[in-house]
């Protein structure tokens, strides 16, 4: 890394009329001391003046080109109590008219919305829809996180409560975020930082995969300084070293030291940033921007840039473009928005999110919320807070205007560096009464966690804390000592509860305190949930798990709740609406139902829901669209589709529409991988068509005809397809066969299925084991025949070991053929049966695994058709013979089996109860009379109604012969 003298070619330079040359001339007096004492150290350190004395002075002079700014620059740190407190101090001084704040300008219509939330919050940008940006990087999120203990909230609260007061966002806008992306067409998705030590936060997803936009990133850019400050300053990780050796020192300090040091440190981790390319240029072009949109805003408004106020981050601050100032002549020009539509809103933060999403140590922002109690009590600073916020004063009955104060002459200032520099570190005396607090609240936490802790671990930890502060050279225990003594002396080997011991401090520090949207702050599709859920009377709002119990029959008007509450489970993540008892399927409602709801846990996913429509139906109807006409849509997926807008909405005119659209996709699909789930849907859509409707809709007569079609012609070539499982062949032959009676109703052919099956050449056992099912069920194969092949598998050796995959595809033949039940626990009894011991004992685990890999939802059609056939008691086994192994009856001379008492002429059902058939006889018009049962043939031989009626046989022999 290289630097350049002061007055190298190097050097920043100044802006154009940035200030009058007495102020340039007053500006260089002013750290002529500081200047002097830093070339003579450079010359010490670095044996004479060069690179380092460049950087050194370089920081010099980025802190009096801020300095003599005449728009006052606060630089400010992320939720820094440091920064808040001396934030409060200032605007109770100057009350300037006009504040700028470094945050997107498209949240500005949010921020008065805070205070109906209960903090800490974020702002946030979303856009769901893209115009102008890749269609993987859906959905789009930008939040901008806001404590209590932060500067930024000390501005807006000042701005929004203060009459005359102006607050302008100048920071480029949600939409900008993206266009800037260096990664632009390649974007994945933002993973936060994981916590410095690795143990992720329940609440640490609050923000999702939102990118985060803070003010004040001050962290160094070189990892090599970052490393080299931790290790002398004794301390475990960036947020500790701020703490002990930023916060601390400038929370007492006044307004003119605190704009030099943060200045100073500015641009010192700005002048020793690494060279990367692509988030400098970022960083220089939000400098732009915001003093652009700030030069616009003084050119259109009339304000004087003494009576105003910019905000924003020390590292922006310090910064070397030609736009600087309110006089930069730099030319910018700031790039059109997308077409992209943007939904802002407000959802809940917390600490641990925070500490997540922007890489800081957990329990840093918890500390620093503490800090900032306890500075106020101190210092007795009057903080801002939003008039109407929980814990906020009520607004006084009258205000006064901000007067308009002016600000100090530029040399009015002054150096401060040099003294602030100079001084020794403030050693703070030990507070004992504090520390033993602590350490008594530490051991009563952790023995209710579960710790076997005593009052000597309370001893140890007060000795242990002072212990580590003097190693580290601190006077006083910071709470990071505390946290590592109690850390050592209370944990041991586990942890017995939930918590560990560093959890436990967190907690006693001030906790992850969780932010809440208020009502009147949420859209509106969130306010119509809490409405249309008042009847349950419950507090929906607060974090945790609450029970719903819904009794319909008694209150009628809670089933409008169980409707929001379905699609609310359909919408939102898990656990936000979860049913305990009840149930909906197609056509059935439950009368009662018991709920766990966490709306207040999922209140960001309610929120972003309201980004999508203004009612949950709208947003449902919207989904079921877009999953039913995306790119990956599947038939099976539109078929859900079809099923949900049923069964949530009640959408006749959608559930119509989307099964067209399964139609379409149908037809398009060229794979078998979704067929066991078309099945199962389909099933279940006739089902409900056939008792809630007098007719079918014409597109469930359309899908299965054309289904029937598509499956017949994807059959011979899924029989041999690697890709296709034989689940998958199985679902389609039992589309064909539970289908074949409606598609061939609506004019399909029989024959096109017949010559599928016949064309079918499987080589894999599961396969073939399911060919020979379809052709029992189309009749080219006699269930007799089955089994003698079943029996010649057996008795083949070589077949033997592949007997289970056999098995295999007989159970998947279940699905289209149910009756071959008896048949497949046939080939397994006989296969235990005649296999002997050593054949069956390494053949059984390999059945087993293949079955409930295969087949296991299955297998309870196997079990109950065995206990039909096997008998139920143990003595009855010896003499039990198995239904196949019996003798068969003697055969008619027509071929069937003589029945009792029917003397081979039918049924002797018909006989004894003849009524049924004389009353169908008296319905159609026929005359005639029963004959003796006992009597032989009266007539010839052959089919009497054939011979009286030879019209249809005519017919059939025209039509076969083609004659």
């Amino acid at each position: 890394m290289t630097g350049s003298p002061a007055n190298g070619p190097d050097r920043a330079p100044s802006p154009k009329g940035s200030a009058p040359e007495s102020a340039n001339s007053a500006g260089q007096a002013s750290f002529a001391a500081l200047r002097e004492q830093l070339h003579e150290a450079a010359t010490a350190f670095a044996d004479g003046p060069g690179a380092l004395e460049g950087i050194l002075l370089g920081m010099v002079d980025d802190v009096d080109r801020a300095v003599r700014e005449p728009l006052e620059i606060f630089p400010v740190c992320h939720h820094s109590p440091a920064s808040a407190l001396a934030m409060a101090r200032r605007l109770r001084e100057k009350q300037p008219r006009v504040v700028y704040l470094e945050l997107c300008e498209d949240m500005a219509p949010l921020l008065d919305e805070l205070r109906n939330c209960r903090l800490p919050v974020a702002v946030q940008a979303f856009a769901s829809d893209v115009d102008g940006f890749p269609a993987e990087w859906a959905p789009l999120s930008v939040v901008a996180p806001i404590t209590e203990a932060s500067a930024e909230y000390q501005a807006i609260a000042y701005a929004l409560d203060t009459p005359g007061v102006e607050l302008v966002l100048v920071d480029r806008s949600s939409d900008h975020v993206f266009q800037w992306d260096s990664r632009h067409g390649e974007r994945a998705p933002q993973e936060p930082p994981a916590p410095a030590d690795g143990v992720p936060e329940p609440e640490a997803g609050l923000h999702g995969e939102a990118v985060g936009v803070e003010i004040g990133d001050l962290r160094p850019r070189f990892a090599e300084l970052e490393e080299h400050l931790l290790r002398h300053g004794k301390v475990r990780h960036w947020s500790e070293w701020w703490h002990q050796y930023v916060e601390v020192p400038l929370g007492d300090s006044g307004h003119d030291a605190y704009r030099q040091v943060m200045f100073l440190v500015g641009s010192l981790f700005r002048r020793l940033a690494p060279g990367d390319g692509d988030r400098v240029r970022v960083d220089e072009d939000r400098e732009r921007y915001m003093w652009t949109r700030i030069r616009e805003h003084l050119a259109a408004g009339g304000a004087a840039p003494e009576d105003c106020l910019y905000v924003c981050g020390a590292f922006h601050a310090a910064s070397r473009v030609e736009e600087f100032g309110v006089a930069g002549s730099g030319p910018f020009t700031i790039s059109p928005r997308s077409a992209t539509t943007w939904q802002h809103g407000l959802i809940p933060s917390s600490h641990a999110a925070i500490e997540a999403q922007f890489g800081l140590a957990p329990g840093s922002v918890s500390i620093a919320a503490t800090q900032w109690a306890k500075s106020l009590k101190r210092t007795r600073v009057q903080p801002y807070r939003l008039a109407g916020q929980d814990g906020a004063k009520k607004p006084r009955a009258t205000k006064k205007a901000a007067p308009a104060v002016a600000a100090p002459p530029p040399e009015a200032a002054g150096d401060r560096l040099s003294g602030f520099l100079r001084r020794p570190p403030v050693l703070d005396t030990l507070d004992e009464a504090e520390l033993l607090g602590w350490s008594v609240d530490i051991v009563r936490a952790a023995r209710r966690s579960g710790y076997l802790a005593s009052t000597a671990d309370a001893i140890a930890v007060f000795e242990t804390s002072i212990l580590l502060a003097g190693m580290r050279d601190r006077a006083k225990p910071t709470p990071y000592d505390f946290q590592d003594a109690a850390i050592t002396c209370i944990e041991k080997d586990a942890v017995p509860g939930r918590r560990d011991v560093r959890r436990l401090v967190e907690i006693m520090m001030g906790g992850d305190r969780i932010g809440r949207v208020g009502y009147d702050a949420l859209p509106p599709l969130a306010r119509d949930v809490h409405d249309r859920l008042a009847p349950l009377e419950l507090k929906l709002q607060q974090r945790g798990v609450q029970r719903a119990l819904l009794d319909m029959n008694s209150r009628p008007e809670l089933g409008s709740c169980s409707d929001v509450l379905w699609m609310l489970r359909r919408l939102m993540p898990h656990g936000a609406a979860r049913p305990i008892m009840g149930e909906r399927k197609l056509g059935e409602r439950s009368v009662q139902e018991s709920w766990d709801l966490a709306l207040g846990t999922h209140q960001r996913a309610l929120i972003e829901l309201g980004y999508e429509g203004v009612s949950i139906e709208q947003v449902l109807e919207q989904r079921l669209r877009r999953d039913a006409y995306g790119p990956r849509a599947t038939t099976a997926g539109v078929l859900a589709a079809v099923e949900d807008a049923a069964l949530y909405l009640g959408s006749r005119r959608l559930a119509d529409e989307l099964g067209a659209r399964a139609l379409e996709v149908l037809a398009a699909e060229r794979t078998v991988d979704g067929a066991p789930e078309v099945l199962r849907r389909v099933r279940g859509l006739l089902a409900y068509y056939r008792t809630a409707e007098p007719v079918l809709p014409p597109w469930v007569e359309s899908f299965v005809k054309a289904g029937y079609a598509h499956y017949c012609t994807l059959l011979p070539t899924a029989f041999t397809d690697e890709d296709a499982s034989v689940g998958q062949v199985a679902a389609m032959l039992g589309f064909l066969f539970s289908m074949e009676g409606l598609a061939l109703s609506l004019g399909c052919d029989r024959a096109q299925l017949e010559l599928a099956v016949a064309q079918s050449r499987p080589t894999a056992p599961e396969r073939t084991a399911l060919l020979w099912a379809a052709q029992v069920q189309l009749g080219a194969l006699s269930r007799a025949e089955l089994r003698e092949r079943c029996g010649e598998l057996l008795a083949n050796p070589m077949v033997v070991p592949a007997y289970p995959r056999y098995l295999s595809g007989f159970v998947h033949a279940l699905v289209p053929v149910p009756g071959l039940a008896d048949v497949v626990v046939e080939a397994v009894s006989n296969a235990f049966g005649r296999l002997p011991d050593p054949v069956l004992l390494p053949w059984l685990p390999s059945l087993i695994t293949t079955l409930r890999a295969g087949a296991a939802d299955l297998a309870p059609v196997l079990i109950r058709e065995a206990g039909r056939i096997f008998p139920g008691r143990l003595p009855a086994l010896d003499a039990w013979v198995p239904p196949w192994r019996e003798a068969p009856e003697a055969d008619a001379p027509g071929g069937g089996v003589r029945a009792a008492g029917g003397g081979g002429r039918g049924a002797a059902l018909l006989f004894a109860h003849p009524g049924t058939l004389d009353a169908v006889a008296e319905l159609l018009g026929c005359d005639g009379t029963w004959a003796d049962s006992d009597e032989g043939p009266a007539g010839p031989a052959g089919a009497v109604l054939a011979s009286r009626h030879p019209d249809t046989a005519i017919a059939w022999e025209s039509l076969l012969t083609g004659a």
